[in-house]
C-alpha cells in the first residue's frame, strides 16, 4: 500500500526533531547521565511507524553534530535504531503508561550494541554525555574499555528511553483523537488494540 506522506505528518517529524534537540542540549548542559535526545524520535515511531522514526533523529542528530555536539553526528544512526525500533514496539505492542518496561529495553538494546561500539571503537569511551565519568572509571577493572562502555551505555541508554518512552506515551494519550487522525495520514482509524 502506498500512501502519500502529508505535509502534517512533515511538520510532526520536523517537530520531533526540535524536540530532540531542545532535549539533548539540556542534558548535554546539565551533564546528565542519560541524553534526553530520543523524545520526538520515539514519538514519532510509535505513532507513525518504524520508517518515520528513523527521521527525527537523523534531522537532530545532523543539527546538533554541526552546531554544539559533535557526537551526536557520529550516533545518530543509533537514533534512527532507535526510531526504527519505537515503530516496531508501537505497532506490536499495546503502550499505556504501566507496561514500559519490556517495549523499552526492546528499544535499547540493538541501539546500545552500536553506540557501544562507536563509543568504543571511535572515541575511547569519552563523549560529551554525563556518563563518561562512568566508562572512565570502570575501564580499570578487568571489563575493559568495550566491556565497560557497554555495561554503562546498556544502564543509561535503557533509562534514557524508559524516561523517553514514558514522556512520548504520556503526549499521545493528551493528544485529541482527529489530530492524531491527521498525524496518522487522515485516516479514520487507528491501529486495533492500541492504547496510545
Amino acid at each position: 500500500m502506498n500512501r502519500k506522506i502529508t505535509a502534517f505528518q512533515l511538520c510532526l517529524a520536523a517537530m520531533a526533531a526540535c524536540i530532540n534537540v531542545a532535549g539533548g542540549q539540556l542534558a548535554l548542559t546539565l551533564r546528565l547521565p542519560v541524553y534526553l535526545d530520543s523524545i520526538g524520535t520515539i514519538l514519532v515511531g510509535i505513532w507513525m511507524g518504524p520508517v518515520f522514526g528513523m527521521v527525527p533523529n537523523l534531522v537532530s542528530g545532523v543539527i546538533l553534530g554541526l552546531t554544539t555536539d559533535v557526537y551526536s553526528l557520529y550516533f545518530a544512526p543509533v537514533g534512527m535504531i532507535t526510531g526504527f525500533m519505537a515503530g516496531l514496539a508501537g505497532s506490536h505492542c499495546s503502550l499505556n503508561k504501566k507496561n514500559l518496561f519490556l517495549p523499552a529495553l526492546a528499544i535499547t538494546v540493538p541501539g546500545t550494541v552500536i553506540s557501544s561500539l562507536i563509543c568504543a571503537v571511535l572515541f575511547g569511551g569519552i563523549t560529551s554525555s554525563g556518563s563518561t565519568i562512568l566508562v572512565q572509571l570502570l575501564a580499570k577493572t578487568p571489563l575493559g574499555m568495550t566491556a565497560s562502555v557497554f555495561v554503562v551505555q546498556i544502564v543509561t541508554d535503557y533509562l534514557d528511553r524508559l524516561i523517553s518512552l514514558f514522556a512520548a506515551v504520556c503526549l499521545l494519550q493528551a493528544l485529541p483523537s482527529d489530530l492524531k487522525n491527521r498525524w496518522k495520514g487522515g485516516k479514520s482509524h487507528g491501529r486495533a488494540g492500541r492504547t496510545v
